[in-house]
C-alpha cells in the first residue's frame, strides 16, 4: 500500500470540471489528486507567419505555475522570460495535442492552449495534457460555426500519465512525495488508440533494465486507458470518437 492507500496500479482521484470560465470557448479545471490545473483553449483567426497563405492551421501551448501553487512561493515569469522547465512542458503539451489534430482541416486558424497550475502535487504536465484535450474538444464544438465539425479536425484522443520506480516498486500516477524520491521517473503520452506520442524516462542516481521499462510501459497503458475513459465520460455527447 502507498501512503494514500492506493494500489500500485491505481490513479489518484481524477475529475474534469468543464466550462469553468465563461470567456474561453474551451475551459476545464482538471484535478488529479491535489494537483489542479486550469486549461483553456481559444481560437485565433490567424496563423504564425511561416504558415500564412498555406491554408493550414496551428496549435500551440503555454504553461505556467501560479505563485501559490507550491509550498514556497514560485516567482512569476517576468520580462517575457520563461523558465526552462515551463518551456519544455509547454512544448510537450503542444506536440501532444498536434498529434491528434488535423491542421490541414483547421484552416488558417490557431488553437491556443493555456495551462495554469493552481496547485502542484506531482504530475502537472500530465494533468495539463489531460485537461487540455477536453478543453480543445469543447472549444471546437463551441466554434464549429467557424472551424467546421470537430469530428473532422480531431483525429483521436490523447492522454498522459506518470509512472515510476520507488524502492523497486512500479507505481502509477506519482504524487510529489513519491516523485521526489523515485529512482526512475517516466512520463507517457499516448493516443486513446494505443499509439505512443512521447515517452520521457530518466533514472535519478539509478539505472533501469529493459524488463523494468516494459513493466512501466504496461503499467502506464493501464493509466492511459483509465484517463481516456474519464475524458470520454466527462465530454459526454461531445465525445465524437469511436
Amino acid at each position: 500500500m502507498r501512503h494514500d492507500s492506493r494500489r500500485p496500479d491505481e490513479l489518484r482521484p481524477l475529475s474534469f470540471r468543464r466550462k469553468y470560465t465563461r470567456q474561453a470557448p474551451g475551459s476545464v479545471l482538471v484535478r488529479m489528486g491535489r494537483t489542479t490545473v486550469l486549461c483553456t483553449c481559444c481560437v485565433e483567426l490567424t496563423v504564425p507567419p511561416f504558415l500564412v497563405g498555406k491554408g493550414k492551421g496551428w496549435l500551440t501551448a503555454e504553461y505556467g505555475m501560479l505563485p501559490g501553487s507550491t509550498n514556497t512561493r514560485k516567482a512569476r515569469d517576468k520580462g517575457g522570460k520563461v523558465d526552462g522547465r515551463s518551456v519544455e512542458i509547454q512544448r510537450l503539451i503542444g506536440r501532444s495535442l498536434r498529434a491528434v489534430v488535423d491542421l490541414e482541416k483547421l484552416g488558417e486558424r490557431t488553437l491556443w492552449i493555456d495551462c495554469d497550475v493552481l496547485e502542484a502535487d506531482g504530475g502537472t504536465r500530465t494533468a495539463s495534457i489531460n485537461g487540455a484535450y477536453v478543453a480543445l474538444v469543447d472549444a471546437l464544438h463551441a466554434m464549429k460555426h467557424v472551424v467546421g465539425p470537430p469530428a473532422g479536425i480531431v483525429k483521436g484522443s490523447v492522454a498522459a500519465i506518470s509512472v515510476g520506480l520507488l524502492e523497486d516498486r512500479e507505481l502509477l500516477d506519482l504524487d510529489y512525495s513519491e516523485d521526489k524520491d523515485a529512482e526512475v521517473d517516466l512520463n507517457l503520452v499516448m493516443t486513446g488508440g494505443g499509439q505512443f506520442i512521447e515517452v520521457q524516462g530518466t533514472g535519478e542516481e539509478a539505472t533501469f533494465s529493459r524488463s523494468q521499462l516494459d513493466r512501466l510501459l504496461k503499467l502506464g497503458k493501464i493509466g492511459i486507458d483509465a484517463v481516456t475513459a474519464a475524458q470520454c465520460r466527462s465530454l459526454g455527447a461531445n465525445w465524437s470518437l469511436d
